[in-house]
């Protein structure tokens, strides 16, 4: 009996150390499947003979196993045997017996797989045993003949194997068993000591019935596996279907382009989509449809090495200084259109046709100008000192000149006539001098090269007693002075 125990503990730390779970599905080859099985095996009993010697028996078994998604699995075993038992002893008063035995019994089977070919297992479990101890001249044994004992009996039996998968539904299996009785006269002598038993090491072949498949075996059973015909060495999910990690229903392995972030739309190698091929997936392309071929930056914009915002492939004039306005070509702009850009054009608006120097400004015959005398009324405002835009025209003259000359200096004057106080009449004839002066600092003339004097009514150039000549002491002179 403790033998038997032994064997039972064995069995269940065995399948509790095999029945671990294990992450996702596995195709288990007897998983709900009937097998039946049909083996040979050597018996060697440990009886009260002391010379143990080996004999044989034929048994046979029918298994039905419980579905299974794991490398685990259990079942019911129906099985029987008949074979012989034989000892030899020269201290006995018999020599040698053999017995002729035979079982019926049932128990649970544990199985575990290895791997695709080698299932390990553990069966426990109970039988009742029929035995007839004989002579070595098939002559019953005196205690037989005499009925001292009953020769049925309840059997104990376990048993460790392998079975090796030859074909999807054939194994050949090899395993010990024991087979444990509270009899102690399968020797046909008993010593009251101990009970006798005897040992099997048997090999044979097993055929299973309604074995479930596993065709492109991705370790999910074909009646649960969604997607038939995976290629081998793929790893698949519990329904069979090979992983897809980013789920962007490309499987992993043919995934060229793992970790897409979700929603992404993706060509057939599992890329987000470049619809306009420069590199740069659609979902981080912030300029789309750019033409084929062109460089771009990181967010797939055409590159602006010069940053005026005209892209390389169509700026014409590459290299522009940052912070000048260009034009659709990326070339300064040019709004008279006189070849001088905007930057340094000092005479914007020239007349379309017009010949300019480098500053813009229209090239004109040199005129030798030492003095210009505005008039108060078309170059001011009644008592104002702003300018008015009908001088401009002959300031820009004067300008010219001044641009031509550079080292000319001139002089400003401010005249009134005698009608007012001197004060008021010194005070506006010098702010129209200065205002003449600023509309020069406008055009790029430096003030160095001016003397501003405000003389009021000092300087008449014509009688103050009528109308006309006052007019004419109302006036601004330019006068060059070097």
């Amino acid at each position: 009996m403790r033998v038997y125990f032994s064997l039972l503990i064995i069995i269940i730390a065995g399948a509790v150390m095999f029945s671990q779970p294990i992450r996702g599905v596995y195709y288990h080859a007897f998983s709900n499947t009937l097998v039946l099985s049909v083996e040979g095996a050597a018996t060697w009993e440990q009886t009260d003979y002391s010379g143990n010697t080996f004999d044989y028996l034929g048994k046979v078994a029918l298994e039905y196993f419980l579905p299974s998604e794991s490398r685990t699995s259990f079942g019911l075993r129906a099985f029987g045997g008949a074979g012989f038992i034989s000892g030899k002893d020269n201290e006995q008063r018999i020599k040698q017996f053999r017995t002729d035995i035979k079982y019926l019994g049932g128990g649970i089977v544990f199985i575990y797989s290895l791997g695709k070919m080698v299932f390990p297992y553990f069966f426990g479990g109970v039988s009742f045993l029929w035995f007839d101890p004989r002579g070595s001249g098939q002559q019953k044994l005196p205690n037989n003949l005499a009925g001292l004992y009953k020769k049925e009996e309840i059997n104990y039996n376990g048993e460790f194997g392998f079975r090796f998968l030859l074909a999807d539904d054939f194994s050949f299996n090899i395993n010990g068993a024991a087979h444990i009785s509270p009899n102690d006269y399968l020797d046909d002598y008993s010593t009251g000591v101990s009970t006798d038993l005897f040992y099997s090491f048997g090999a044979g072949f097993s055929y299973s019935f309604f074995s479930e498949k596993d065709e492109d075996e991705d370790g999910v059973l074909d009646s649960k596996d969604l997607c038939s015909g995976t290629p081998k060495g793929v790893k698949v999910d519990d329904y069979g279907c090979p992983i897809d990690g980013d789920r962007d229903g490309v499987p992993d392995y043919l995934d060229k382009c793992l970790d897409t972030p979700s929603r992404v739309l993706v060509d057939e190698n599992g890329c987000p989509f470049d619809g306009d091929k420069d590199g740069v997936p659609d979902y981080l392309d912030l300029c789309a449809n750019t033409p084929v071929g062109i460089p771009v930056d990181k967010f797939g914009c055409p590159t602006d090495s010069d940053g005026d915002g005209v892209p390389d492939f169509r700026d014409e004039c590459p290299n522009t200084p940052k912070g000048i306005s260009v034009d659709r070509n990326g070339c300064l702009m040019d709004s008279d259109g006189d070849g001088v850009p905007d930057s340094k054009d000092k005479c914007p608006n020239t007349p379309p046709e017009k010949k300019v120097d480098e500053f813009g400004c229209e090239i004109r015959e040199k005129v030798q100008v030492k003095e210009l005398i505005l008039s108060s009324g078309a170059t001011f405002a009644f008592g104002q000192s702003t300018l008015l835009p009908t001088v401009y025209p002959e300031l820009d003259k004067l300008v010219i000149v001044m641009i031509e000359n550079p080292t000319s200096r001139w002089r400003i004057e401010g005249h009134t006539d005698d009608k007012g106080p001197d004060w008021a009449n010194k005070k506006i004839s010098q702010e129209r001098a200065e205002s003449v002066l600023r509309y020069f600092m406008s055009r790029g003339i430096s003030s160095d090269r001016f003397v501003v004097v405000g003389l009021g009514k000092n300087y008449p150039i014509a009688d103050n007693l009528t109308t006309e000549g006052m007019a004419k002491n109302r006036r601004v002179v330019i006068i060059r002075i070097d």
